[in-house]
């Protein structure tokens, strides 16, 4: 028999309370499933998110949805695994596939169907049956501190062909994609971690831009849309789209004959403990807010991971519901749509064929992304390098706990070669040049554009060594430049083995 918390009361088992549970998605610490998640998942509770703190190996993740599965057959396991910069699967290594990026500048829609399905192959068999991906936004601002190689390009064309084919990709290895972040992150100077975004551009430019790609997921077939915290006065003056009665309702779920994009599936919100909505309504609050406007998940855990939060959100749903802040049918139609994504996971399980591992396709993606400029004649590094890597602040979503660069790969066939970071308060072209001798200097920058330490040193590196070599980890915006200039189109593990054998070929 299961032991009511002081948080619990008699009347916790009703109808209500369990619609409440059903439409968090939280996350927890840990790579076991704690008691109090288990005990949860039998009260209602449906879905789950994981991170990387929650990951140490293929066999352990299998265990933990396991231990899920145990408790709630349907359970949707999600996880932010967009492959690239942001992976959880691989957040101590480096991912095996190369990002949106680099995809949309190969353009081969097939190469991301491939890329997509193989990854959805991986976390299939681990368990995980929800993936918050891909990214839809179009990179409009070069500027952006958030998407940049997140996104497939700045064409709404091109984002658009290459996230229906990674939706398609992904979903027939029988994982839902999580299209994200509507209605487009790609035009904003702000992180939504730290604050709130605001989009000035008007509904006609929304809708022949923005929107594009999202029009194209819903008509892919995506399992569900993540809604962004970012303010566009031109849909709602005053709430965020994920508030927003006008973006969700009105937009996203309105038929196509009425201007809206006709989904029917399930409205994630983006995770409610980023300050866009915690520092500005309250986690609670934002909650509340986010179901009335038609968010039919809410998405909360990547830096609240316990069951406090978890009573907490259920709470200011059930009190709202007895108010009259929050309908209850909204209520009640949302846990619906959970639990029917939940029947379609596990029925997709049940009859899934996973295909034929591919596990080299992501490095045959990152090896076509490469763009190599050349300065006269370029002799290949034969003897050891020194790698600098200019390193600037991850943002919240990529992590800091996840390696890149081009020096470990470069090592392993130039034996020998060393790697140094340099960040804004070290990055002195005289330093490099101390720490490197007479070796031959390998400068790892990542959106140099963004970051005018980053360019005032490479000024000065390469005016000291013209024969420098040059690897854009990032969004290459800056002119090619260097004896040797890489462009990778994304720092994922395999980008920098990519940049690394182009470095040393004959």
């Amino acid at each position: 028999m299961t032991t009511l918390t002081p948080r619990d009361t008699p009347g916790t088992r009703d109808t209500l309370t369990r619609d409440a549970l059903t439409v968090l998605q939280p996350g927890f610490t840990g790579t076991t499933a704690p008691d109090w998640l288990r005990r949860r998942l039998g009260e209602g509770l449906a879905s789950v998110g994981l991170f990387g703190r929650n990951i140490a190996s293929p066999e352990q993740l299998a265990a933990l949805t396991a231990q899920l599965r145990a408790e709630r057959e349907d359970v949707l396991v999600a996880v932010d695994e967009e492959g690239g910069d942001v992976t959880r699967l691989e957040v101590r290594t480096g991912s095996s596939f190369p990002g949106n990026l680099a995809l949309g500048t190969v353009d081969d829609t097939a190469l991301t169907r491939a890329v997509a399905h193989e990854l959805g192959r991986r976390l299939a068999e681990c368990g995980v049956n929800l993936n918050w991906a891909p990214s839809a936004d179009v990179n409009s601002d070069p500027g952006n501190p958030v998407i940049g190689v997140r996104s497939f390009g700045a064409d709404p064309r091109l984002v658009a062909r290459h996230t229906a084919a990674y939706i398609e990709g992904l979903q027939a290895a029988g994982v839902a994609a999580c299209t994200k972040h509507f209605p487009g992150h790609g035009d904003t100077a702000v992180d939504s971690h730290h604050a709130l975004p605001r989009i000035t551009a008007d509904l006609a430019t929304l809708r022949e831009r923005e929107l594009v790609p999202f029009r194209v997921a819903v008509a892919a077939g995506t399992k569900a849309v993540m809604s962004a915290h970012i303010l566009l006065p031109a849909l709602d003056p005053d709430l965020p789209a994920t508030l927003s009665p006008a973006a969700l309702h009105g937009l996203l779920r309105a038929p196509v004959a009425e201007g809206g994009l006709g989904f029917d599936g399930l409205i994630v919100t983006d995770g409610m403990e980023m300050q866009a909505i915690a520092g500005t309504y309250g986690i609670e609050r934002g909650s509340v807010l986010a179901v009335a406007a038609g968010a039919d998940a809410i998405c909360v855990g990547g830096g609240l991971a316990d069951e406090d939060t978890v009573l907490r959100l259920r709470d200011a749903l059930v009190a709202a519901v007895r108010s009259g802040a929050l309908p209850e049918e909204r209520l009640a139609d949302a846990a619906r749509r959970v639990r029917a994504l939940g029947a379609w996971t596990r029925a997709t399980a049940t009859g899934r064929d996973g295909g034929t591992p591919t596990p080299d396709v992501g490095l045959e993606a990152a090896r076509r992304a490469l763009r190599v400029t050349t300065t006269g004649t370029y002799e290949p590094l034969a003897a050891p390098a020194h790698v600098a890597a200019f390193t600037p602040a991850a943002n919240i979503a990529v992590g800091d706990e996840t390696p890149w660069g081009v020096g470990a790969e470069l090592a392993r066939l130039v034996p020998g070669t060393t790697t140094l970071t340099y960040g804004p308060e070290d990055a002195r072209a005289e330093q490099v040049l101390a720490d490197a001798g007479e070796r031959r200097i390998v400068a790892v920058v990542r959106d140099e554009h963004r970051h005018g330490w980053m360019a005032s040193a490479l000024d000065a590196l390469l005016a000291a060594r013209p024969d420098t070599v040059v690897v854009e980890m990032g969004l290459p915006q800056a002119a090619p430049r260097g004896a040797v200039h890489v462009a990778t189109h994304g720092a994922a593990r395999v980008c920098g083995r990519a940049a690394a054998e182009a470095l040393v070929a004959r």
